[in-house]
């Protein structure tokens, strides 16, 4: 009875032991991969590591923007004691409250994830909690950066800025650009450059895989570091702007409202780009109060709005160069014979005892004539004997009316009136209605983007250029550059070389002996014309105006907008004649000149009460 008594219990070890050995088996054989697998992961950490996002500079290789450490604090909800929260907020310097809100914002992201939780905290805070953090389970550092501005100008709407990834972003972007693997608390592009070519500067991110201790501690590198993933380098951003010209251009709208772009007539590179009121780009990269945010997203000045791009209003008298164009070409008036000429006795009739005033009483006006004196007399004629139909296709073709091709997101099509326009919202328009057309007032609207691509266009014989302000990025000066495609994009207007010569030799005279030749820049030839866009109600007019140069050899073309300021000669002539002369000689002007005191005393002006 004992001895089958041992013999049953014998057998059951012997099973006992034959199971735990296949057990054995099972895990360091048979099931040896998966099991390893278990125990890295609780024992090794995978880290991210964001590559430094990638510095942009001058069309001179001048650094705008770098990069500057920046250190936070994560929060991973699953690991976290809530009893560590009084001595975390210690730490931080921050309420018990700040903590736990933070911690529930964390928390609906992803529990089972660190989450970036203070963000951008000073050097002694972060040593204070690296110091304490294995008290600290759930609690871990990130150290990442954050945007340098080191350029001359501020280039506000040009370089754009960064704010952190919101959650229908992160959705899209997660689908669109898997590499990049964007979490919550990572930054973004919201404008400019910085979002245009945001996949190029984020780059791809890495991984570094630590051996962790039960403290959540970082102990050594994992299998020394030979599994790690680097991130991958990014590439350095290459400008066509100009620092040096972009920082004279903002310094001549302080205490304005306005805009002005200045192209390469032949790449289509913006040399410089200004919308004023701008705002600092480091406002972004600390935390901001709501009442800044307030004004930049909502104030009376708009700084956050790029004029430069999207403000519409009436061209004015900048407008009488396409007018010139326009009836030449369809032949509204000649080169030559009876037709070719306008006499203007200082106003032009429209129906019964009406009369559409001039600036003067010039005579009898040819087109080159018209430019120089901008007789509205002659160009409410063209207007009157105008298609609008035809008007509109001859405008579309300069890139008026239609979002403008460009490495810029925040633009504006503007309006280009025709028939049909008109028989919606004035159904009782008459030819005094198209008559207001030929001088660039009316229901009309034009952005300074586009005014500056149709004088380039004029300039460079009729070749319609593409804006861009990145040429090309790269990698490392040894790496072959990748250009930017839109430098090579263009479209010829089809307009005979005759008649843009014509134009051309009439805005060379409004520089020489029209409104324009206060601006004249002493030594070089240019071609310009003034404007004056009239405003609503009874706030002082618009002051607009174009120009290239050289003249025999254009390089640059520029457009100038300055709100409420008056005539077109007296601010936006100006600035535009000081910027061009800057970017062609490398310096301002040498000698006592008038174009200072009209640009620097021109301010934006208060509607009247």
């Amino acid at each position: 009875m004992i001895a089958s008594r041992y013999k049953i219990f014998g057998g059951l070890i012997l099973c006992g032991f034959v199971v735990l050995g296949f057990q054995l088996v099972q895990l360091q054989v048979l099931n040896r991969a998966a099991s390893e697998a278990i125990a890295a992961g609780n024992a090794v950490r995978a880290i991210r590591v964001l590559p430094a996002r990638g510095a942009i500079v001058d069309r001179n290789g001048a650094h705008l923007v770098t990069n500057v450490p920046m250190y936070s604090i994560t929060l991973e909800p699953r690991r976290y004691d809530k009893a560590n929260t009084p001595l975390l907020a210690e730490l931080l310097g921050v309420s018990d409250s700040v903590v736990t809100a933070k911690l529930r914002s964390a928390t609906r992201w992803n529990a089972y994830r660190p989450s970036l939780a203070f963000a951008d905290i000073d050097f002694s805070t972060f040593s204070r909690v690296m110091e304490n953090l294995f008290l600290l389970p759930g609690v871990s550092e990130q150290i990442s950066q954050k945007r340098r501005y080191v350029g001359q100008s501020r280039a506000s709407h040009a370089l754009g800025y960064l704010r952190e990834v919101n959650r229908a972003e992160l959705k899209i972007l997660t689908a669109e650009n898997e590499e990049a693997k964007y979490r919550q608390g990572d930054y973004i592009g919201k404008t400019g450059i910085e979002r245009e070519y945001e996949r190029q500067l984020r780059g791809i991110p890495g991984t570094e895989k630590k051996v962790i201790n039960i403290h959540g501690l970082t102990v050594k590198a994992y299998n020394g570091g030979l599994e790690d993933e680097l991130p991958a380098l990014t590439p350095t951003i290459h400008l066509a702007m100009d620092d040096g010209v972009q920082a004279m251009a903002e310094s001549l709208f302080v205490n304005k409202r306005g805009a002005l772009v200045a192209l390469n007539v032949h790449t289509g590179g913006i040399i410089a780009m200004v919308s004023a009121p701008d705002f600092a780009l480091s406002t972004f990269t600390q935390p901001m109060k709501d009442s800044t945010w307030r004004y930049l997203t909502s104030g009376r000045d708009k700084p956050l709005y790029n004029r430069a791009t999207m403000n519409l209003m009436p061209p004015g008298s900048t407008w009488k160069p396409f007018m010139a164009l326009l009836a030449l070409s369809e032949g509204y008036v000649n080169l030559e014979g009876d037709d070719s000429t306008v006499l203007c006795r200082g106003y032009h009739p429209i129906g019964r005892g009406r009369r559409y005033r001039c600036l003067g009483a010039h005579g009898e006006q040819n087109v080159t004539e018209a430019l120089q004196n901008s007789c509205n007399t002659f160009f409410f004629e063209m207007g009157a004997r105008m298609d609008v139909t035809q008007f509109k296709r001859y405008a579309g073709m300069f890139g008026f009316g239609a979002l403008t091709p460009s490495d810029i997101r925040e633009v504006t099509a503007g309006l280009i009136p025709d028939s049909a326009y008109f028989n919606r919202s004035q159904p009782d328009w008459t030819v005094g209605t198209q008559m207001n057309l030929g001088i660039g007032q009316g229901a009309m609207g034009v952005t300074p983007l586009q005014l500056v691509r149709y004088t380039a266009a004029i300039a460079n014989g009729g070749r319609l250029p593409t804006p861009h302000l990145v040429t090309h990025w790269q990698v490392a000066a040894s790496d072959s550059a990748t250009y930017q495609s839109l430098a090579s994009q263009f479209k010829q207007v089809d307009v005979p070389q005759e008649y843009l010569e014509i134009v051309r030799m009439g805005m060379r005279n409004v520089m020489e002996r029209g409104s324009g030749r206060a601006s004249q820049i002493r030594g070089i030839a240019t071609g310009g014309k003034t404007g004056t866009a009239q405003a609503p109600g009874d706030m002082e007019d618009h002051s607009v105006f174009v120009m290239f140069a050289p003249y025999d050899a254009p390089e640059i073309a520029i457009a100038v907008q300055c709100e409420n300021t008056g005539q077109g000669a007296y601010c936006a002539a100006p600035i535009a004649s000081l910027i061009v002369e800057r970017y062609l000689t490398g310096q301002g002007p040498a000698y006592p000149d008038v174009r200072w005191n009209r640009a620097l005393r021109a301010v934006s002006q208060e509607p009247a009460n």
